[in-house]
């Protein structure tokens, strides 16, 4: 199997794509899979080694780590039809998911979308909710010839099959439980951010209002004197409302900015509480995280979060925009040690049935019935939610 990936996001991008992406090619190399990767480039001095194809790229809008790449037409085709692959992964649906669509359709290959965010919930925000049925139009024309179109959860499944698009399939997100582990809680975290308080509240993701922090904001000023005084919050994460909601935080927050690797494991798993109000979410890898950390969980009650997290057995689930919804839990499960604990064992129990290699198995035994059922001429509509 020989495969094309088009991404207008990639590594060292710090998003839930991008890396999803990059873990993917990871596995390829181990599985020897031949596969080169067309994707944004980041930086003008920043060197690339095989597989990957950088492509002059500038930021996109509404979300500047997804990237809008400026691609030389001639080029990428020179490239793919030195390389003759069988199948084309579309991962973004801009300029880079556009020149491989365009030659897969032109030379009748397999090719395959995934869907990995709700780009039409980002407008909402945006001030931009008239753009709404544009954006359907568009992503409906974009996925129509597509053998298959992978979505990360079975909410974003329904919602893509109540817009009409079929083809659908669940590729789902792994994640590390050898890197995300409750055995790296460390004080470290406490003396490194002068944090005193018995507990620690965490926030990992984008500062951005799509990911609803003016709701994040709400729960810290609201949260009863009682709960303030026993708790610091850590903000891990950077984006246009930064600025902003360090002006309006109370005194008992600390903000980190972008982590990762060993030092974000640490901080998840000396983390007691992982508050995450985002209510967009097609699926929501750090909520992932912070369970393998056997961190408990408070997060709205939307999107892929669902899939995750159990209200009751290891975490809560939150009316989404609801500052006091929140503020009920957090005060409840501070108050209540033993449910702390209990939820602590069942996150980490959930996280450690998910592993990548299991995953991405999935997703190539899927890639070669495709390829398959385009070589014998059966029609796609074999695949549903």
């Amino acid at each position: 199997m020989r495969l094309a990936l088009f991404t207008d996001t990639f590594v060292p991008q710090m998003n839930g794509v991008a890396l999803t992406l990059g873990r993917l090619t990871e596995y390829l190399n181990r599985r020897g899979i031949e596969h080169l990767v067309f994707s944004p480039k980041s930086t003008a001095d920043m060197v690339y080694s095989d597989p990957i194809r950088p492509v002059t790229s500038i930021p996109f809008f509404l979300y500047p780590e997804c990237r809008l790449a400026l691609p030389n037409l001639a080029a990428i085709r020179t490239e793919l039809d030195r390389f003759q692959p069988d199948l084309l992964h579309l991962a973004t649906p801009f300029n880079l998911g556009l020149c491989g669509l365009h030659y897969a359709r032109k030379h009748r290959i397999s090719h395959v979308a995934s869907y990995h965010t709700h780009f039409d919930r980002y407008l909402t925000y945006y001030h931009m909710k008239a753009a709404i049925p544009l954006y359907w139009s568009y992503m409906k024309w974009f996925h129509q010839s597509c053998d298959a179109t992978f979505a990360p959860s079975r909410d974003t499944l329904d919602t893509l099959q109540e817009q009409g698009m079929d083809r659908l399939l669940l590729w789902t997100r792994g994640v590390d439980c050898s890197l995300y582990t409750p055995e790296k809680k460390s004080m470290d975290v406490h003396e490194r951010y002068g944090i005193t308080a018995p507990y620690l509240l965490l926030y990992v993701g984008r500062i951005a209002p799509e990911k609803d922090i003016d709701t994040l904001s709400a729960i810290m000023k609201l949260l009863p004197d009682s709960v303030k005084s026993r708790v610091h919050w850590l903000i891990v994460g950077d984006g246009p409302q930064l600025q902003e909601l360090r002006e309006q935080a109370p005194s008992n927050v600390t903000f980190a900015g972008y982590k990762s690797g060993e030092e974000l494991a640490q901080i998840y798993a000396s983390a007691d509480l992982f508050v995450f109000p985002s209510s967009t979410e097609t699926f929501g890898n750090v909520v992932q995280e912070a369970m393998a950390s056997g961190l408990p969980v408070v997060a709205a009650n939307s999107g892929g979060v669902l899939e995750m997290v159990s209200s009751g057995e290891n975490g809560m689930l939150c009316t989404p925009r609801q500052p006091q919804s929140f503020v009920q839990e957090i005060t409840s499960l501070v108050d209540d040690s033993d449910r702390l604990t209990k939820f602590r064992f069942e996150a980490r129990e959930f996280a450690l049935g998910r592993s990548w290699d299991a995953i991405f198995d999935q997703l190539l035994h899927d890639y070669e019935m495709i390829i398959d059922f385009r070589r014998i001429g059966k029609k796609s509509g074999f695949y549903s939610a």
